[in-house]
Parts: structure tokens; sequence; C-alpha cells
């Protein structure tokens, strides 16, 4: 082999991964959430499962990316994780797509569509048909890098040395190591495949020999979702596990039989003069046929992977610490479904941040009523984590804000969700401030009259009903706007009417000067808190 041929080798496979990334990274772009909103909405059916992971990986050509999301979205909660096998499944066979594109002979039209797709890419403004430019520049471009590799290992056919290493992949152990291997470091099997196909159209192996390295790449792709569910929850990892087992399986399966029958024969009969398109049937027919057989047990892969995994109360968390935002969202930041797990993560934190200031108006204003610090250790406790939240949940926000989205509607959501966190932190002061009275009542021994006590009673229950609308971080529809802008005018009118009732308590002696003071200043935070509800609402009617 000439050094030139070595640098075309070089070359070729250059241009066939970046073909492959164009055209991956195309369409994501072009199908937006649209893929992600499908699979969030995924039932528990098995085939519909199979079917949409399927059609998802055969549009984003890389069953590593599919895999990668579900453990993402069952980390976030938003897939179980009896729906993230059938999705899986779905993905081994949506992969095979890649090999029979390689297969088909149309290397002759490949500058024409290389040239087509980048000239649309680079003069056509509209974005949506510049990705499907980036679709067929992609498409064309690696069709170049395949012609150029096949050519440049050619001259490999006359080197003994390398002969007598390809000969070593008929040994079922030696092929399915190179293949895993070789797999796991360029992290796409997708693209390892096709490497396998230019060494058979350049005639170096035969798919006797192929057919091992092949059963190996399909457990080398494992390596991605492997490396992506480090630093999850149990869930994901177990996503992770049965991915490998079902790749496993098949291997084993498919060796045994490829060892025991002429099926090897078989396959290669059906194009006998088309090296690439065996290996892209025998990849098509060992994911289907692995799927088919493992589509009853699907639900004791689960089980078994619950088994393998089991959980340990020792890894609960304690102390200060997110509960849904976790590292997944940093394994990948451009990885599909990205957006999609941040928006639902955040949403979530966000909710159980608005339960822990529910909770501290609740016992802020019950410690005022009874003039008591009993709830003011709890409500200080609650207020550190709140402030720990709003400072996680902010840089996270900041993080996420910077990365380029595919959705139009992701910085959106997000951007609503940074408003949110602070005006919720900014409600969790105000609580603290009132309960931080109840210590000053307790040191001096003041106390309320009847009538304010009605009156801080009625200011809890309207502070809790408007902190009801917050349960959950859904866009509030302009109605739920509406009557958060009444409840907000109500605490409006509280304020003047209960200011005017102290000025004439105080007027006939009724209530303490010091007391007055306290009182007052409890009122504008009650106001405040009615501003900041208002604020949280705003923000919610614009992801509506």
């Amino acid at each position: 082999m000439q050094v030139s041929d070595f640098l075309n080798l070089l070359g070729g496979l250059a241009l066939f991964l970046f073909g492959m990334q164009m055209m991956s990274n195309g369409l994501e772009a072009a199908a937006g959430n649209r893929m992600q909103k499908i699979l969030e909405r995924l039932t528990s059916n098995r085939f519909l499962g199979v079917l949409v992971g399927a059609g998802i990986t055969a549009l984003i050509q890389s069953s590593s990316a599919t895999t990668v999301m579900v453990v993402g979205f069952v980390n976030s909660g938003m897939m179980t994780l009896k729906q993230a096998v059938w999705i899986i499944m779905g993905a081994n066979i949506g992969t095979t797509i890649t090999g029979q594109l390689i297969a088909l002979d149309i290397g002759a039209i490949a500058p024409l569509l290389a040239f087509l797709g980048v000239a649309t890419a680079m003069f056509i403004k509209n974005k949506q048909i510049q990705h499907y430019g980036h679709i067929v520049a992609g498409l064309g471009i690696l069709f170049i890098g395949m012609e150029f590799m096949s050519s440049a290992m050619v001259p490999l056919r006359e080197s003994p040395v390398f002969v007598n290493m390809v000969t070593k992949f008929s040994n079922p152990l030696v092929g399915i190591l190179t293949g895993t291997v070789f797999t796991a470091i360029i992290q796409s099997s997708s693209a390892s495949v096709g490497i396998l196909q230019a060494l058979a159209l350049s005639g170096v192996i035969g798919l006797p020999s192929a057919v091992y390295v092949l059963f190996g790449q399909n457990i080398g792709t494992c390596i991605t979702a492997i490396l992506a569910s480090i630093g999850t929850n149990r869930n994901a990892k177990r996503t992770t596990i049965i991915h490998l087992m079902f790749n496993i399986i098949g291997t084993i399966i498919f060796t045994l039989v490829c060892m025991t029958t002429p099926l090897t024969t078989l396959v290669a009969s059906f194009t006998p003069d088309n090296a690439a398109a065996q290996i892209a049937n025998m990849h098509t027919l060992f994911n289907i046929t692995t799927t088919l057989l493992l589509i009853p047990f699907g639900t004791q892969l689960a089980d078994l992977a619950v088994r393998i995994l089991p959980e340990h109360p020792s890894e609960k968390e304690e102390g200060f610490h997110l509960k849904y935002i976790t590292p997944i969202a940093h394994a990948r930041e451009n990885q599909i479904g990205a957006s999609s797990i941040a928006v639902h993560n955040v949403g979530n934190e966000l909710a159980r941040m608005a339960e822990m200031v529910t909770k501290n108006i609740s016992e802020s204003f019950t410690s005022i009523q009874k003039g008591s610090t009993e709830y003011l250790d709890s409500v200080s406790q609650r207020e550190e984590y709140v402030d720990f939240l709003n400072k996680e949940i902010s840089s996270y926000i900041s993080t996420i804000l910077t990365q380029e989205e595919n959705s139009k509607d992701s910085p959106v959501i997000i951007s609503a969700f940074f408003k949110i966190c602070g005006n919720l932190e900014r409600i969790s002061d105000h609580a603290m401030n009132i309960c931080e009275y109840s210590k000053r009542m307790e040191e001096e021994h003041r106390s309320f009259s009847d009538m304010a006590v009605v009156e801080i009673e009625n200011m809890k229950s309207t502070c809790l009903e408007a902190m009801s609308y917050f349960k959950t971080m859904e866009p509030f529809s302009p109605e739920t706007l509406d009557k958060l802008a009444v409840l907000e005018q109500k605490i409006d009118n509280m304020t003047d009417n209960y200011r005017e009732n102290q000025i004439n308590r105080m007027k006939v002696k009724e209530c303490a000067h010091e007391a007055s003071i306290l009182y007052s200043e409890m009122l504008t935070d009650f106001e405040r808190i009615g501003d900041h509800a208002l604020n949280i609402a705003e923000a919610l009617a614009t992801i509506s």
C-alpha cells in the first residue's frame, strides 16, 4: 500500500464521517422537537414503541443518539423503563438504514448530490430548506468518502500481513472483539458498519469473515449510552443494561446460527455481486430477528435489569440537592431530546421549589398569628434550601440558554422559567420576613388584636390560594392568568383596607405602637407576595 493510498484512505474516512454527521445533524434540525414529542407521548404499546424507535433512528441515522436520548428521558422521569425497552429495540432496527443506503450503487451521482446540497444550504435563506440541503450534501459527501476508502483499500488485497489479519476475523471471538472495540472507539455502529462495507467493496474481506465483526459492532455501539448514563439515576443506568443485553443476546444467537448453519452463504446469495449489500442485509436481519425474538420478553428484560442493578437505600441523597436536574443534561449538549429533557427537569425542579415556598408561607403566617417562634427554624432551613435551588437552577438555565437549540420554543420556555425561579425566591424571602416578626413579638411579649388575627388568617389563605396555581409548572391559559390578576388586585385591596383598619385601631388604642409597626411591615410583605405571584403567572402565560 503506497503512501498516497494511505492518505486517500484517511481522506475518504474523514469525508465519510463528516458526511454522516452532516446528514444526521440536518435530519435532527429539520425534524426539530417533533421526534421528542412523539417519544414523550409514547404509550406502553410495545409494537408502537418499536416502530417509533425505528423511525426516529432511521431519521437521525444513529441508534446511539436515540439511546442516549432515551437514557435522558428515563432519567428525567419522562419515560418509564419498560417504555424504553421498545424504543431501544426499534433503534437497533432503524440504524440498519444507513448500511442499506451505502449498499446502493449511487457513487456516480454522489458529487452531484454534494453540489446540490451545498448550493441549497449556502444560497437559500430559508432555515428549513437549508436543513434539507445539509441532508442531501451529507449523503453526497458520505458516498464520495466511501468511494475514496474503497479505492484506497484495493491494494490491501495484495498485502500478506493485512490478509492474514483479516483472515483471523473468521474466528468468532476475534471478530466480535474487533468489532466491539472499534465501534466503541468511534462511538457509531453506522460508521463502523460503513467502513466494514468499504473493506468488503475493495475485496479485502468477505461476508464469512465480516459477519462476526458485524455482530461485535452491535455490542460496541452501546458504549455511547453507557458513557451518557454516568451520573444518572439507577433507572437510566438500567436502560443502558437493557441495550447491552439486547445486543449480546442477539450476538450469541447469530454467532451460533452462523457457525452451525449455512446462513452466511444464504444471505450472500441474495446479492452475490454486491459485497456492501451482503453486509447491510445481514445487519438488518440481525436486528429485525433479534427484536422479533425478544419482543415477547421485553418486560422480563426490564425486570432483569432491575435485578442486576437494584436500588440501594444508601444512595439516597441527603442535604441540599437538585432532585430532577442531573448530569445527563450535561453529557451531550447537542444531543437530540436535550431541550425537552431540560424543560421537563427545570419545570419539575421549580414545582418542587414552589412547594417549599408554599410551606414557608403557611408556617410563617401561623407563627405570626401565635406570636411564637415554633416554626422559625424550619422556615429558616427551608429558606436556605430555596436559596440553594434558586442559585443552582439559575446557573443551569444560564448554561443551557447559551447552547444552540434546534427547538424554537425551548429558549422561550427556559427564559420564562428563569423569571419564575427568581420570583419564587423573592416570595420565600418575604415569608421569611414574616416569620422573623414572630421572634420580635415573642421577645417583646407583643400580640395582635383579635381583628388583626382574623385579617392575618385572610392574608394567609389568600397567599396559599395564589400559590396553589403553581403546583405544576404547566403553561397558563389566558383565563387562568386573569384569575391570578384578579387575585393580585384582591391582595392590593386587602392591603389598603387592612392599613386603614390598623389606623382606626391605633386611634382607639386597640393595638400597641410596636405591634402596629410589625403589622405594617407584614402588610408590605403580603403585598409583595401578590406582585411576585402575578409575575410567575405572566411568565407561565408566555409559554402557552
